[in-house]
């Protein structure tokens, strides 16, 4: 093992090496890995005979992992990966200035940098989330001033999401190399600057323009956080940092709406993209105090790999013909609709097979397809994709609804959506608590039929409905999601190596803001269907039954969608080792 702080990385590894997450030198107190529960030498197989085994997973439903304990390991082989041990290794390049290490950031504050850091990276989120959910409450507004229909529109929602969703892939890669401080910076200032040009646009293309900016930053951002959790903390703390996390985050789509609904009704729909210019600066003041160059944990990686360019390539290129190709389906003739689907497939083909080459020819992949041999992370993508879907489409569905099916203000709508995100702020610091002891497979299903169940119940609003009735709803379906957030990513990158857990949570929340990006335009494509159905449309006069008996089957499609993900939420992975307090 080379001294002095050498790197690990998945493309710094020979094929069928093990990796040993517990032979790096950490700035943090080491993350323990657990002893396997199996006896030595048992392992999920992969393609081509990589073994895998993982800490802290426990092999049988109900038990908790192995006790952690001196000397315990836990080993991936894969190909593709290779250990710097015996192969020539060497030194990072670009060794980062003492002073903004890692080390140098831990040893100025003490135990409490890795909580300011965690508190930084929330900052950042929280900006890159509001950015997401808080134009949907302009859409009214910048459809009327625009003249776009429904299609183009949601365009504001959909580019947002397809750019996130693409650059999320390269977050590993820009972390390692540009390092943590840049790259997060970098992401604040591109998010600071696709606000203030949405807010001053005079033409549409211009808005989507900020919108694809915005959608990239948030894109690079959002990984960062459950990359920290799982490396700058120990087995036992990881679910109480998801929590403080997680509530912070979700204070940003509760209070998002409802200032925005405000700030819509006063001065209009400009002033909604400013709203990140605030948490922007916060976030690159506090960077400058907390956010280290090196990563946590002392996982830094090598600056020299190459981005692979051709996978990024084929995912964009996939999932921007999967997303027009299920706006085809609906405005376009069946022939475009059928051929865009069929090019997204078969880029998803061309993606899967360029990795699998990347590998043979050890070069660093977009997405190491070994993650997917560990069963927990393969369900916990499935589960992240379907709720995600459902998700997503509900933020773009229920501002639509409120306001074209009820006839009700924005400003109502957001006074009906703040209650529900408090108490989703109170309910995830209990739900991690919970996450460091009990099964994520039972949280996440609990959350997910509450969710379903807050979709269902829309069938009972009438024409004129209580704003009770439908915070009480909104309230169920937030307590849902409180289950949800803490415990998914834990339940699915539990028993990964730490240096996989960077594209790990890349692939997680690609998985979601995919599905979340398909969501939106589902639920665009099945409202138009449903409402040619009915034989109504969203323009024609006051709020009819016709119109909403038209939301309320999407809404009950929703509700389908999480008791799908429910299915694959029963194999996510125990609590990890030693977890128990």
């Amino acid at each position: 093992m080379p001294r002095g702080g050498a790197a690990l990385h998945p493309a710094e590894y020979h094929p069928h090496a093990a990796v040993r997450a517990t032979d790096r030198p950490h700035a943090l107190p080491p993350v323990r890995a657990a002893e396997p529960v199996r006896a030595a030498g048992a392992s999920c197989r992969c393609a081509g005979g990589a073994a895998l085994l993982v800490h802290g997973a426990a092999r049988g439903p109900g038990r908790a992992g192995a006790r952690a304990g001196a000397g315990a390991r836990a080993r991936l082989s894969v190909p593709g990966l290779r250990h710097p041990e015996g192969v020539n290794a060497q030194p990072p390049m670009h060794d980062p200035p003492p002073s903004s290490s890692a080390e140098a950031l831990r040893a100025r504050h003490g135990a409490r940098w890795r909580w300011l850091l965690l508190l930084t990276v929330m900052v950042g989120t929280m900006a890159s989330i509001m950015s997401s959910t808080v134009v949907n409450v302009a859409i009214p507004g910048l459809s009327q001033q625009f003249t776009l229909g429904q299609a183009r529109a949601q365009w504001v929602s959909s580019g947002f999401m397809v750019a996130m969703t693409v650059s999320m892939l390269t977050t590993p890669w820009l972390l390692a190399r540009f390092g943590y401080r840049a790259t997060y910076n970098g992401c604040m200032l591109l998010l600071l600057a696709g606000g203030v040009l949405g807010g001053v646009a005079q033409s549409y293309p211009l808005v989507l323009a900020a919108r694809v900016a915005e959608g990239l930053a948030a894109g690079v951002v959002q990984p960062i956080p459950a990359v920290i959790i799982m490396r700058a903390f120990e087995p036992n703390e990881q679910g109480r940092a998801s929590g403080l996390f997680g509530m912070g985050v979700v204070l940003a789509p509760a209070l998002g709406p409802s200032i925005g609904g405000v700030l819509v009704d006063w001065f209009g729909w400009r002033s909604i993209f400013f709203m990140v210019a605030p948490f922007c600066l916060l976030a690159l003041w506090l960077a400058r105090r907390y956010v280290p160059t090196t990563a946590p944990g002392g996982a830094a990686t090598r600056r020299d790999e190459t981005l692979d360019g051709v996978g990024l390539l084929l995912g964009s290129a996939g999932t921007l013909c999967l997303l027009n190709g299920l706006v085809a389906l609906r405005a376009g003739p069946a022939v475009e609709a059928a051929a865009l689907l069929a090019l997204a497939a078969i880029c998803l083909a061309g993606f899967i097979g360029w990795q699998r080459r990347c590998v043979r020819l050890g070069r660093a992949p977009l997405i190491n397809l070994a993650l997917f041999a560990w069963r927990p992370f393969a369900m916990g993508v499935l589960v992240a994709l379907i709720y995600g879907t459902a998700l997503f489409g509900s933020t773009y569905l229920l501002p639509v609804y409120m306001q074209m099916g009820l006839g009700l203000s924005a400003s109502s709508v957001g006074a009906i959506l703040l209650p529900a995100g408090l108490v989703l702020a109170a309910t995830i610091p209990l739900v991690a608590r919970w996450a460091d002891r009990l099964p994520a497979s039972g949280l996440v299903n609990t959350g997910l039929a509450l969710l379903a169940l807050s979709f269902a119940a829309m069938v009972t609003v009438g024409l004129a409905p209580g704003l009770w009735h439908l915070t009480a709803l909104g309230i169920v379906g937030r307590i849902g999601l409180g289950f949800i957030l803490p415990s998914l990513n834990l339940g699915a990158m539990r028993g990964l190596a730490l240096p996989l857990i960077p594209q790990g949570s890349s692939v997680i929340n690609f998985a979601r803001t995919l599905g979340g990006a398909a969501g939106i335009s589902l639920c665009g494509i099945a409202l138009e269907w449903r409402l040619a159905a009915h034989g109504t449309s969203l323009t024609e006069g006051a709020p009819s039954a016709a119109r909403l008996a038209a939301f309320d089957e999407v809404f009950l499609m929703l509700a389908a969608l999480c008791g799908m993900a429910m299915l694959a939420a029963r194999h996510l992975s125990t609590p990890a080792a030693g977890a128990d307090r």
